[in-house]
């Protein structure tokens, strides 16, 4: 089976627990390697009343520090750091075939003075790419053309110039002959009336699909219908222009099942959607590892080659 380096992600959230309690159903399907330090196995699965399994391989990373259920702290984030970049090293020195992330707190991170602001971000600044979320489940998935900056800063990055070359890319890495793009503004722009970004939109479609000469690319859809029925009967794969534009559709509709996929990184890379959930942190409320399993099947299929993306 293929080995997979499993990031612990913040410790005072819910990562552990997800990692504890999906093992047996993990170890079906790989070999894990989870990245954290010993100590702080120990001592976090003593606070969740769970065994470790005799099975559990580590590999020992980061330092140990006081585990507090919910909270924030530098500590933490530098924990989850050190355990992410464990993963990479663990990848890149081709030890296993891919990585799967359990969530950080990017306030947490902050607190540590890392100046990323999340996985995708770390990956491309530490691969030398330009790495490209995904996020979805085999029903829909949604790819975000920017994602982790401010939404007053989208507009400034609508430009035909950059859309084109992260289509193509985009077209690359999943090799799907039907997207759809999403434009920016209400009603698309109505042709310009409603601000000129969607227009860049348009013309970055036609230069993508004149380059790979055919309609690959399919929009600008206005924002609000692209998610339809009827839309989702067509499309698998929606190109959106930021975070919140992607993410609400689909967690309202996939939340559970969902996982995140990185694009162009030189790795295989998955995740869980979802957050620390720092309010039942600890509290034995047993949270769902459903996009944690997903996540780690798709890894595996990744890593044995295959590019149409599944569970």
């Amino acid at each position: 089976m293929k080995k997979i380096a499993i990031s612990i992600g913040d410790l005072n959230g819910i990562g552990l627990e997800i990692a504890l309690r999906a093992h047996q159903e993990v170890q079906k399907l790989c070999d894990p390697i989870y990245c954290i330090n010993e100590n702080m196995l120990g001592w976090g699965a003593a606070l969740l009343d769970l065994d470790v399994p005799s099975d559990f391989e580590i590999r020992d990373c980061g330092k140990v520090f006081e585990i507090e259920a919910g909270v924030c702290s530098a500590e933490a984030g530098e924990s989850s750091y050190d355990s992410f970049i464990t993963a990479v090293a663990l990848a890149k020195s081709n030890e296993v075939s891919g990585i799967v992330t359990l969530p950080i707190n990017k306030e947490s991170w902050a607190l540590a003075g890392l100046e990323y602001k999340g996985h995708t971000d770390a990956l491309s600044d530490l691969l030398g790419c330009e790495a490209i979320m995904m996020l979805g489940c085999e029903e829909m998935f949604t790819i975000l053309y920017t994602h982790h900056i401010p939404l007053r800063d989208v507009p400034h990055e609508i430009k035909a110039k950059k859309i084109k070359p992260f289509l193509l890319k985009v077209y690359e890495e999943i090799g799907e002959d039907r997207i759809a793009v999403l434009g920016l503004n209400p009603h698309a722009g109505d042709h310009g009336v409603i601000g000129d970004e969607d227009e860049e939109i348009k013309r970055a479609i036609e230069k993508a699909n004149n380059f790979l000469e055919r309609e690959v690319f399919v929009g600008p859809f206005v924002p609000d219908m692209a998610f339809s029925k009827v839309n989702r009967a067509k499309f698998r794969y929606f190109v959106c222009m930021y975070h919140d534009q992607g993410l609400i559709p689909l967690k309202a509709l996939y939340f559970d099942e969902s996982i995140n996929v990185s694009l162009n990184a030189g790795i295989v890379r998955t995740s869980v959607d979802h957050g620390t959930a720092f309010d039942i942190a600890y509290k034995n409320e047993n949270p769902s590892t459903l996009s944690y399993i997903n996540a780690v099947k798709e890894a595996v299929k990744l890593a044995t080659g295959k590019t149409l993306l599944t569970f």
